[in-house]
């Protein structure tokens, strides 16, 4: 199987021969982001860390659609949610709320955490098995909730 990253390339080279200049835009940001994180770290990324990557991009566009519903601003929220979409596309599988709450549920008791003091014993194994399948604030919230936060 390919890196996630040759996928993005071959991805991009696509764009480039159908000329789809909005999707060709937003993968040439992904290149960029993926390429800025090697130098400024000086190392390859893998597929993992290409997934947080473009995980932060899309965190980053929601919340660039927040600020620009707030303002008013549609054409730049349609804009913004055509990035989100195309940047989903990169993600693995996203788990459904009970999946999400029986990890939470596995992350409690192989942790043995009980109370709010102890979430980040839980967190650390919920991140683990959780990363780049499920929106983690969200996770964290109902952990949280969980423990008695």
């Amino acid at each position: 199987m390919s890196s996630l990253k040759d996928r993005i390339t071959e991805d991009m080279k696509t764009a480039m021969k159908a000329k789809d200049s909005e999707r060709l835009g937003t993968i040439r940001m992904i290149t960029s982001a993926i390429k800025q994180r090697e130098v400024d770290e000086r190392v390859q990324l893998d597929d993992t860390q290409v997934l947080a990557v473009v995980e932060k991009m899309i965190k980053m566009r929601k919340e660039s659609i927040a600020q620009f519903q707030s303002g008013g601003r549609e054409d730049l929220v349609a804009k913004e949610q055509k990035e989100i979409d195309l940047l989903q596309t990169y993600m693995p599988q996203q788990l459904s709320d009970g999946e999400v709450d029986a990890l939470i549920a596995q992350a409690i008791a192989e942790s043995g955490a009980t109370s709010i003091k102890e979430m980040g014993k839980a967190m650390a194994l919920l991140k683990q098995k959780a990363q780049g399948h499920t929106d983690m604030a969200s996770a964290s919230a109902k952990l949280k909730a969980k423990l008695g936060g």
